[in-house]
């Protein structure tokens, strides 16, 4: 089980719970029905009725929906690790449309598969269920972002946050990491213009906190970012798996 224990899902799943050699079995024919997806092609449409969810084994994707006059807002990006879809399972009906932002390689999960894992593996199934908590309290955080704090604030806490996600599944630390957004991205997550967003970047590298270049982050004084952003990452840490 050394390969599927060394997976994304399964480092950000070991996290929250210690998951046994069966568990581990489980995750393993839940990544049997592999797809690969070019860059730009979109993997769910909104509106699709859909009876699978996925898990990104490698690659970026953004989840967005778009509105009657044409114009996107990007609701989360999803990195190595993260369920896509899995909503859809319950509601029957894709909310949002998700396109991988680079080629992607992920695992078609059928609902009665996932349904069949967790009535078996109640363990498993706490852990997922983690996982959703934890995307949900980052929509909480992206809300207040939007809604509440200023440019710069936004853009810090953004960076920080996506370190944190990255960090937990072996992407990234808190020297920086590597990325494939551009200012657009940001700017249709963060609610921001792409004039604006370079405004900020710039002024963010200027004061020695964070230098965002192609194709990587790398932050130069993560404590006073922190500051600025006055980000608490309660949200998205623990300490140790909480189920043995």
């Amino acid at each position: 089980m050394l390969r599927i224990a060394s997976t994304p899902l399964a480092r950000k799943l070991g996290a929250f719970v210690a998951l046994s050699e069966a568990e581990l079995s489980v995750l393993d024919k839940l990544h049997q029905r592999r797809r690969s997806i070019k860059a730009g092609r979109d993997l769910v449409h909104q509106g699709q009725p859909d009876r699978a969810a996925y898990i990104l084994a490698s690659g970026w994707v953004c989840s967005y929906k778009i509105l009657p006059n044409g114009s996107r807002q990007i609701v989360d990006f999803q990195i190595p690790g993260d369920f896509l879809g899995l909503r859809s399972i319950l509601l029957h009906i894709s909310d949002h449309s998700i396109e991988p932002i680079t080629n992607v390689e992920v695992s078609e999960v059928l609902s009665t598969d996932l349904l069949d894992a967790f009535s078996e593996n109640p363990r498993l199934a706490t852990a997922i269920l983690w996982a959703a908590s934890r995307d949900e309290a980052m929509v909480v955080e992206h809300l207040v972002n939007i809604g509440r704090r200023s440019a710069i604030e936004r853009v810090a806490h953004f960076l920080l946050e996506l370190s944190a996600r990255l960090a937990l599944v072996g992407m990234g630390s808190k020297t920086g990491f590597s990325w494939p957004l551009t200012q657009y991205h940001l700017a249709d997550a963060l609610g921001l213009s792409s004039v604006h967003v370079n405004r900020v970047l710039r002024q963010l590298r200027e004061d020695g906190l964070v230098h965002v270049r192609e194709g990587f982050v790398k932050f130069m004084n993560y404590d006073g970012l922190v500051e600025l952003a006055e980000f608490d990452a309660t949200y998205l840490e623990h300490k140790g798996p909480m189920l043995k």
